[in-house]
């Protein structure tokens, strides 16, 4: 006999209404904010309209499954499974009309985004990158709209635009042509100040459209932060099986995920939220000593095993904890980062520890290694600044850079980058010429520096020496 497909007719509650909207669906969106809202002791009252990426994998998977999923909570005990109601609908990326229709609601409070930090489209100085042609086309489109004659709704919803800082920005056009407001943007991705470095790019776009735009941003959109933090790999086809097997259901999307889960938010939501909080989220007054931790302390490391750890063929980040080499590299690194945060950091390595050395985590270092270019900028350079400042470059910086440096040069798992072409002339040259170009990149405060580029290029031969060896 076969087995029913998960929805909800036999699992799940009734779709709670859409209060909410997500950009860029995916694993960790599903084992992170879903689970929070899921878990919110006002969750009937807040359902998730989720939009995917370019991709429209996601939405083909679920929308059969009316939203539902299960995530399967990997413990060094064992599984355990929960079915997720949380996202009331499921929307490929291209379903604009939608998306808009969302945005120009009074009923939405909240716009959460997991776009990644290339989905930012920020240049080298934190504003929006206006050369990048996505950026460009999405910008005239909404540009020569605005010049077209009244703005409505429907006008908005039939100019699609691809970026998220155009896709948020065209809402807001149709949100005030709606005449309605008091709406939160609310980023998790990992970006130091998220909130602030998303409203910069979608300020900056609204500048380029129409002169008055910002003025009525500044005055109805509130933008919070947030830290997040929970490990979330790949599904797999065993993840699929276990669902059958255990669960007695079809589910074609379920998500793996640890036990740990952290998520600690700031700012104003003037529109209401689900009280995030019931379900474990801290709501503070500043998140930045969080996720500094986070992104040095968790995000450093995991940067330093993916793109150091391949060169001694390990391939997960359970196997390059485990090898002793590798571990020692990475409480050199914490031991580099910890004494520079303002939040107690010793306890939290000890616990990143146990996480990563979790049985039934599968998390691939080349999944990790993807779009390095955003990554090293916030995770390891401002240790390799700060250390660099006081005359002594730690040594843990210089080698996570150096790896990263090899991957670029052909070293570990294949390069998947948002600016691949940009970061592999970074690297082309000899070593010496490409350890002076990354560095210059990743910590332009540092650029020129003689002696560091010598020692990275030192640390680029030891490595490759392991490599060889």
């Amino acid at each position: 006999m076969s087995l029913p497909q998960l929805n909800r007719t036999n699992h799940g509650r009734p779709a709670a209404p859409i209060r909410l909207v997500h950009l860029g669906l995916g694993n960790f969106t599903r084992a992170h904010q879903a689970w929070y809202t899921e878990h919110a002791d006002d969750a009937e009252q807040w359902g998730i309209a989720a939009f995917t990426g370019r991709r429209p994998t996601m939405a083909e998977l679920l929308s059969p499954q009316d939203g539902l999923y299960t995530l399967i909570t990997k413990g060094a005990a064992g599984d355990s499974f929960e079915v997720i109601s949380s996202i009331s609908v499921v929307h490929p990326a291209a379903d604009y009309a939608q998306l808009i229709g969302y945005l120009a609601s009074p009923d939405l409070a909240v716009v959460t985004s997991t776009v990644t930090e290339a989905g930012y489209y920020r240049a080298e100085d934190g504003g929006l990158d206006l050369a990048d042609p996505a950026v460009a086309a999405d910008l005239a489109a909404l540009a020569e709209l605005v010049a077209g004659g009244e703005l409505t709704v429907d006008r908005i919803a039939a100019t699609p635009v691809a970026t998220a800082p155009a896709r948020i920005l065209a809402g807001f056009l149709a949100r005030r042509s709606a005449g309605v407001g008091a709406l939160t943007i609310l980023p998790c991705d990992n970006i130091p100040n998220n909130g602030q470095a998303f409203k910069r790019v979608i300020v900056e776009a609204a500048e380029q459209v129409e002169s008055s735009l910002s003025a009525w941003i500044e005055e109805q959109i509130s933008w919070a932060t947030c830290m997040v933090d929970r490990i979330t790999p790949a599904t797999t086809e065993e993840d699929r099986a276990k669902c059958e097997a255990q669960q007695g259901y079809l589910d074609a999307a379920p998500v793996p995920t640890e036990p740990f889960s952290e998520w600690v938010i700031s700012g104003e939501f003037p529109a209401g939220r689900p009280r995030w909080e019931s379900a474990g989220a801290q709501v503070v007054a500043d998140v930045e000593p969080y996720e500094q931790r986070k992104l040095w302390m968790l995000n450093g490391s995991h940067s330093l095993m993916a793109y150091c750890a391949p060169i001694l063929g390990l391939e997960t980040v359970g196997a390059a904890i485990e090898h002793p080499l590798v571990r020692d590299w990475v409480q050199q690194w914490w031991a580099a980062a910890g004494p520079r945060l303002s939040v107690p950091w010793e306890e939290y390595a000890a616990a990143l520890t146990e996480r990563y050395q979790n049985p039934n985590i599968r998390h691939l270092l080349a999944q990790i290694a993807h779009d390095g270019s955003q990554k090293i900028p916030v995770r390891i350079a401002p240790v390799l600044i700060a250390s660099a400042c006081e005359g002594a470059p730690a040594p843990a910086a210089v080698r996570a850079l150096a790896g990263w440096l090899l991957h670029l040069r052909g070293v570990g798992a294949p390069v998947v980058d948002a600016q691949e072409a940009k970061v592999l002339e970074l690297a082309a040259g000899t070593l010496e010429e490409a350890a002076a170009k990354v560095l210059a990149y990743a910590a332009p405060e540092l650029a020129g520096d003689e002696s560091l580029t010598a020692s990275l290029v030192q640390a680029a031969k030891e490595l490759l020496a392991l490599a060889e060896g």
